[in-house]
């Protein structure tokens, strides 16, 4: 692995990797849109759909191993790209990736108090305001809040604290995930996944499922962020093998919670009432204690998620920072515990202050996320395929020109009108503002 300088705290090991990339990638998704899925594809359409994207993203994500053993630098897209590209682009694959990974940190924030409003329906009282029609209420506030604060601390306080954070909630979302897997083969039916398919026809159901699967999958790429905190005389190939790891098993997981909530209850059932996956195995079993479990994977779910796409983030602005992209504030590293300390600090804030809007106005803008995360790994496997070219390496050609091709696919499908589950109103208002936010701040630069 390439040597260089740096100012970041060294102490990630395996474990830590596989636990930043899968657990970025795995969030409450599974619980709280379950009904969206199914009613996308129906159990067929919507596992083939999450099993086809995750097939798909696998020549990415190999090209990222490829690349964080070559360069290993928090700038992940930002470093790949500079080498071979005008700084301009560098700072648009930089600043599309930090998009996608703000956009989760307010999310989750909002999403504790509605996981936690399934256990303690208090949390829907003493309603503040109301955004777009929806009640924010105290409770909820209170909850994001305090999240938002904790994740910072943590991740203030050092990698080494955040990565076995990461460690706790991952695997102790694994554990129940195994214990309700298991428990839903054995309580359900084959009658229930019938039809396979949604009414729109076969195409079409794997189609729009396959739409979210970038959304639901980002996450693998957050581990080269963390590439210059790794303990010293960690092999180089761990990065590699834990960005492909995440990927099959953040695959795996998404397509057996499908298939097990579909098997205990009748699917057509859950999409028609909105169903969430713990209401779904509280009526398949008849008791609220699974349900409970259900919620308290989706905590420790939730938990990892937002600590994730915070380190993600808050590295990714520490890079544009250090390169003086943008205000060279956001490169300071904190002497005692060797954190990007200004970057974690304003993600805290965006953070927080995002969290006020409510989820009515969060839903529609993280459709953004599956955009532009596909132009920072476009930018990645462009920039590999022309550092091959440079140096005459032919190995990892072809996973790159496929991943290309992906990324590239994922982004039109998005911006084009007149593709099923394009852009709205709101996501294109979202990314012009962002883009428009990023353009200031690079003429800023210019200008200074």
């Amino acid at each position: 692995m390439e040597s260089r300088p740096t100012s970041l705290r060294r102490s990630l090991g395996a474990l830590e990797y596989f636990t930043f990339g899968f657990g970025s990638m795995v969030g409450v998704g599974w619980l709280v849109v379950i009904d969206d899925w199914l009613g996308r594809g129906g159990p067929g359409g919507a596992m083939l759909g999450f099993l086809a994207g995750g097939l798909l993203l696998l020549p990415i994500a190999r090209t990222y191993g490829r690349l964080v053993r070559q360069i290993p630098d928090a700038g992940a897209e930002i470093a790949y790209t500079e080498r071979v590209f005008p700084k301009t682009v560098s700072f648009v694959a930089g600043w599309m990736m930090v998009l996608a990974y703000a956009i989760v940190c307010p999310w989750e924030a909002v999403a504790i108090g509605n996981v936690l409003a399934r256990i303690f329906p208090a949390m829907n009282e003493v309603v503040l305001y109301t955004v777009a029609g929806k009640a924010i209420t105290l409770p909820r506030l209170v909850a994001g809040l305090a999240l938002t604060a904790a994740i910072g601390l943590v991740n203030y306080r050092g990698i080494r604290l955040s990565g076995r954070f990461q460690n706790f909630t991952t695997i102790g979302l694994l554990a129940c995930f195994v214990l309700f897997v298991l428990l839903g083969l054995e309580h359900g039916r084959a009658a229930h996944v019938a039809p396979l398919f949604a009414p729109h026809g076969v195409f079409l159901s794997v189609l729009l499922t396959a739409q979210i699967v970038p959304y639901f999958m980002t996450g693998f790429e957050s581990i080269p962020k963390a590439s210059e905190e790794a303990r010293p005389g960690l092999d180089e190939r761990v990065l590699s093998r834990a960005i492909t790891l995440a990927v099959v098993a953040g695959g795996v997981f998404y397509v057996l919670v499908i298939g097990v909530v579909a098997w205990v209850y009748p699917w057509r059932e859950i999409v028609a009432q909105h169903l969430g996956t713990e209401a779904v195995f509280a009526r398949a079993f008849g008791a609220t204690w699974i349900a409970r479990l259900i919620l308290g994977a989706a905590l420790l779910s939730l938990f990892k998620v937002f600590n994730g796409n915070f380190v993600a983030a808050t590295r990714l602005l520490y890079a544009l920072g250090r390169r003086g992209l943008v205000h060279p504030a956001l490169g300071r590293v904190s002497e005692r515990f060797g954190t990007p300390a200004v970057a974690i600090v304003l993600v805290s804030l965006v953070a927080a202050v995002a969290a006020f809007l409510g989820d009515s106005l969060l839903v529609p803008i993280t459709e953004v996320g599956s955009a532009v995360v596909g132009v920072g790994w476009c930018a990645a496997c462009v920039a590999f395929l022309a550092l091959a070219r440079r140096s005459g390496e032919r190995r990892g050609i072809t996973m790159a020109v496929i991943g290309t091709v992906v990324s590239a696919a994922i982004v039109f499908m998005k911006v084009i009108p007149m593709v099923p589950g394009s852009f709205n109103a709101p996501e294109w208002i979202t990314l012009a503002g962002w883009c428009v936010l990023g353009a200031a701040l690079w003429w800023r630069r210019a200008t200074a």
